[in-house]
């Protein structure tokens, strides 16, 4: 890579070479120390050049955490190529390859080894071209499309590194975020940089995880909402010793009040911390005013805030460079409107809901995570989702997606479901429509919510 002795890159592998028996990855019931993943690095370092890899191009890495991956990603740091990390779930790897105008893809199966392969054809991105010029190795990830096609964001590494600057206390993490969310590179990092522990997962099943936890004794769970309703519900947290668990932070989604209320029972001995990040800006600092509250403050150095019409903007020194297929949503002086929606409380805010997803009922304006909230509350739900559909006369009306634990008859749930929201919600508020579905339905291959297209009653 051409850069300064003072480059971040630099510093991140200094830190690694300090201690090289430091235990930084643990894999398949086997921990691997520092010097063991900078000599795979260095191993494939060599291994690209010999084929033919050059500074600056775009490389895609397939599969999950672990030895290989992790090592894979830190050699093209140092050889200014562009990591573009992609789920072994990804079902669009042509397009998302085509959008990137990558020329490189390695598959990283823990079980199979690694297979490198060579794309020719492909037409180089101009954003790509453009980032090439400061000869600095780069990241890719996308959005998860899940409103049209997923859009690819260019990161510069040396900026995204910079975040890990200041010394932290390093913890014993599961990689629960997924390889290709940048949460979940964003966690990986951490570990690296302060001297922590990546935990990587066979599945992202809740027994799964709870395994790890135990073996591992981890520290740290950083995760979903949406997870940890499955796990609740699963009940599997009952079978394993989980009191390792210092902290558990949540993010990319709302999480629902009943939610963290059972958390916070359940897990006595772990503080909850909610977190706040875009692909597109990075994580930010955050701060729970306590652990069963949604309000907290978001920012810290790097970062400013500032709401404009109830909407959260952030400007961030870590911000990425651009989309590879869309029009930058970053203004001229540097703020990006999060479209996230907002209350703000002595210094604190809370999350109301995507202004996308607010629904219009007859020009009342509902928000679907309050009524989530409280279909969670009622006996038997382990899930809630709120959705639109189109109504000729309202214009919008409201709908839920319900998973029960344990199961009832249909017709009965509904009816029991319809009249607990009569008696705590106003009556525009009250699902229109209940649909009985299974808790699979209800998520993303990222542990998401899945929130369906407005379509008709």
């Amino acid at each position: 890579m051409v850069g300064t002795s003072t480059s971040h890159i630099d510093a991140l592998f200094n830190r690694l070479a300090v201690d090289k028996r430091a235990t930084v990855i643990f894999e398949n019931n086997s921990e691997i120390d520092a010097g063991a993943l900078l000599d795979r690095s260095h191993a494939w370092i060599t291994e690209l050049r010999r084929q033919g890899l050059s500074a600056g191009d775009v490389c895609a890495i397939v599969g999950d955490f672990g030895r290989e991956s992790v090592s894979l990603m830190l050699a093209l740091m140092r050889l200014g190529a562009i990591a573009m990390p992609l789920s072994d779930s990804t079902i669009q790897l042509e397009r998302l390859l085509a959008i990137a105008g990558a020329r490189w893809v390695i598959q990283c199966q823990t079980d199979a080894g690694f297979l490198v392969e060579t794309i020719a054809g492909l037409p180089q991105n101009d954003l790509i071209v453009q980032f090439q010029a400061i000869q600095h190795p780069g990241l890719v990830v996308f959005t998860s499309g899940s409103s049209g096609e997923p859009k690819g964001i260019l990161h510069d590494f040396e900026r995204v590194l910079g975040k890990f600057s200041i010394a932290r206390r390093g913890w014993r993490t599961i990689l629960f975020l997924t390889i290709d969310h940048f949460g979940g590179i964003n966690t990986l990092l951490g570990c690296l940089a302060h001297g922590g522990i990546g935990v990587c997962l066979p599945s992202r099943t809740p027994d799964a995880v709870c395994s790890a936890i135990e073996t591992v004794r981890a520290e740290l769970l950083p995760t979903t909402p949406t997870f940890l309703k499955v796990l609740l519900a699963s009940g599997c947290w009952k079978s394993y010793d989980l009191s390792s668990l210092q902290m558990i932070t949540y993010g990319a989604e709302p999480m629902p009040q009943a939610t963290l209320d059972r958390v916070t029972t359940i897990f006595p001995q772990a503080k909850l911390k909610q977190t706040y990040g875009l692909s597109e800006l990075g994580v930010l600092h955050s701060k729970s005013l306590d652990d069963k509250s949604l309000w907290l403050r978001v920012g810290g150095e790097g970062f400013e805030t500032r709401i404009v019409d109830g909407v959260l903007q952030i400007r961030s020194q870590s911000n990425m460079i651009g989309y590879l297929n869309a029009p930058s949503p970053i203004d001229c002086d540097g703020w990006m409107s999060t479209g996230d929606l907002i209350e703000q409380r002595n210094g604190f805010i809370r999350f109301l809901g995507r202004v996308s997803e607010i629904i219009n009922v007859g020009g009342q304006k509902v928000f679907p995570g309050e009524i989530e909230d409280v279909l969670l509350g009622a006996d038997g739900v382990a899930d809630a989702t709120v959705f639109a559909a189109p109504h000729p006369l309202l214009g919008q009306a409201v709908c839920a997606r319900v998973s029960l634990m344990p199961q009832e008859p249909p017709e009965m749930a509904v009816n029991r479901l319809r009249q607990y929201c009569r008696e705590r919600l106003a009556k525009f508020k009250v699902p229109m429509r209940f649909e009985i579905v299974d808790a699979n339905a209800q998520s993303t291959d990222r542990n998401k919510k899945f929130r369906p297209a407005t379509k008709k009653v």
